[in-house]
């Protein structure tokens, strides 16, 4: 005998099939029947304090656990609240799914109370979206939803429920059936492509490899140390591809671009071949794109075809999972090509060498006694042994992390690449701490970016979430204010904040642990202590003012043409 169940139930027993077992949201009107059911299942919710929050959060967990982040919110604010949460991870191809509930059907289009055309509006930053107006659609939208979600070049998806299909019931043998998938993904790549590709990378004689956040999502860390080791490639990668390629290894250059290593972009910008792997060729790694690596010939590999020659054109595009390929070229080389590159790459391999020796990331250190910004992230480094979950904010803090923060281990840095989301950083955390409960996870932040999402921390406070904060507070806007500094005559228009609030006091308004360091010397017993505390930790650092995030190309330079300290 079949039984009735309502849309609000089949929604969450969808969740259940979907191995889903942390969601990250708030409640509203349009959501009751839902979280009605929530109150009776065994689902991990986490209640943010602002929806942007909830997405940020699932995002985070999404970014450090491999699996599909989920929110659920309510509908008009709670949903356009969601707007910047979903570009983040649209912008770097983070699986979620989110949850809007909405006006019941017969009042849409009618301005009913809290009405918002999400479906149209997050339509140009979502991989896909849904409104459900039928609940014999509800259980097969859903499952489509988190297969959309996850395959090929993952990306948030918005399905819509009005309040109507959550409450009305629909017995549990008329649900069962999944509609045929349409979308349908090229994953298997062209086997005389990959030759041609390898044939290249034979015949080069100052190969570099440039890879992205694409090695992270396929999993492929271990499958491009292998084809790197083996070749003796030297390695550059993305911000959104730190990690997936050991910091600390002898053949990794840096980062590159904008505010990357002289070394990385040195070699990019000589070498005769380019592969690049999982990454889309961003205006912040190419700097002038007519200058970009102008004596290479460039391989991408990339799952999402519309990324290839996007940006750069390629001389040998690969269409496919990045994780594919390099197994494939792995089983293609032989003790042959490792001597044979090993011989022909020496010249390259000291002129690469030459510039780590010559051009090593540093800092003036000052006789002030004033706390440099770099130094606080190299001490954090220290102190966890790099083996903590990093989130970061948006600005000088994010770069001087990826700079001083070695990252030898995939899914270990969350930080907001493509948009640039300042707020990112803080709820991310706490959403990395769910899926982590057991590591350590800090969230280097600016003074400018933290305030605008640290009602959060009453979520990491409720929830028992022991996220660590490393503010690194200088009184500006960091990184507009190096932009003024540079190129706009020390005017600083807007960027000067004064050191509000007190974020000591703060933390301890929010029943949290707050500390402070103004001098070097209480730097490492304030990480310490903070590293020690069983909860929630802010970690306030009065650094140096008017400190720079160097090296920097300028906008519409070449990145060989960068500004050295």
């Amino acid at each position: 005998m079949s039984e009735k169940k309502t849309g609000a139930r089949i929604l969450l027993e969808c969740l259940v099939e979907e191995g889903v077992d942390a969601i990250f949201g708030f409640p509203g009107g349009a959501v009751l029947d839902i979280f009605d059911c929530l109150g009776e299942s065994r689902f991990k919710f986490i209640l943010t304090r602002h929806e942007q929050g909830a997405v940020h959060a699932a995002d985070g967990y999404a970014r450090v656990s491999g699996k599909t982040g989920v929110c659920i919110v309510t509908s008009g604010p709670g949903a356009t609240n969601t707007v910047t949460g979903i570009a983040t991870a649209c912008m770097d191809s983070i699986p979620l799914v989110i949850i809007t509930g909405q006006v019941p059907t017969l009042l849409i289009g009618n301005d009913a109370f809290q009405e918002a055309d999400i479906v149209g509006i997050t339509r140009p930053c979502t991989k896909h979206n849904y409104l459900v107006k039928n609940i014999e659609d509800l259980h097969s939208t859903v499952k489509e939803a988190f297969y959309v979600a996850r395959t090929g070049r993952p990306g948030p998806i918005l399905v819509d429920v009005p309040k109507d299909v959550q409450r009305v019931t629909l017995s549990t043998d008329s649900h069962g059936k999944a509609r045929a998938r349409k979308y349908r993904l090229q994953v298997r790549p062209h086997a005389g492509q990959i030759r041609r590709a390898m044939e290249a990378i034979r015949k080069s004689n100052r190969p570099v490899v440039y890879a992205g956040g694409g090695i992270i999502t396929s999993g492929a860390s271990r499958d491009l140390i292998q084809f790197c080791e083996s070749l003796s490639l030297p390695i550059t990668l993305t911000l959104m591809g730190l990690g997936g390629f050991p910091g600390t290894h002898p053949l990794f250059l840096g980062m590159l671009g904008m505010h990357g290593t002289f070394p990385a972009n040195m070699a990019v910008t000589e070498c005769d071949c380019l592969i690049a792997l999982g990454a889309r060729f961003d205006d912040r790694v190419t700097g002038n794109v007519a200058e970009f690596a102008p004596k290479a010939k460039i391989i991408q590999v990339d799952i999402d075809p519309s990324s290839i020659s996007k940006n750069v054109p390629v001389d040998i595009p690969i269409v496919g999972d990045v994780g594919d390929v390099l197994r494939r070229w792995n089983r293609m080389l032989d003790e042959k090509d490792r001597q044979k590159t090993a011989s022909l790459c020496k010249e390259w391999t000291e002129q690469i060498d030459a510039w780590k020796r010559s051009h090593q990331l540093s800092y003036k250190v000052n006789n002030k006694g004033t706390i440099k910004p770099q130094f606080v992230v190299e001490k954090l480094y220290e102190l966890t042994r790099g083996n903590a979950i990093i989130s970061t904010e948006v600005g000088q803090n994010q770069m001087w992390t990826a700079q001083f923060y070695r990252f030898d281990h995939p899914r270990t840095i969350l930080t907001s690449g493509g948009l640039g989301t300042m707020g990112y950083g803080f709820p991310a955390a706490i959403g990395a701490q769910v899926a982590a409960p057991d590591r350590t996870v800090i969230d280097i932040a600016g003074d400018g970016s933290i305030q605008m999402n640290i009602q959060e921390l009453a979520t990491a406070v409720q929830h028992q979430l022991p996220v660590k904060v490393a503010i690194l507070n200088n009184g500006f806007l960091g990184m507009v204010r190096q932009w003024q500094e540079l190129f706009y005559g020390k005017r600083y228009s807007h960027t000067e904040m004064p050191q509000l609030p007190d974020y000591v006091k703060l933390a301890e308004a929010y029943n949290a642990v707050g500390l402070r360091a103004t001098t070097v010397k209480e730097v490492e017993p304030v990480i310490r202590k903070a590293l020690a505390e069983p909860g929630p930790v802010i970690m306030d650092f009065l650094v140096e003012q008017e400190e720079g995030v160097y090296p920097m190309v300028p906008a519409g330079a070449s990145i060989r043409e960068m500004l050295l300290l």
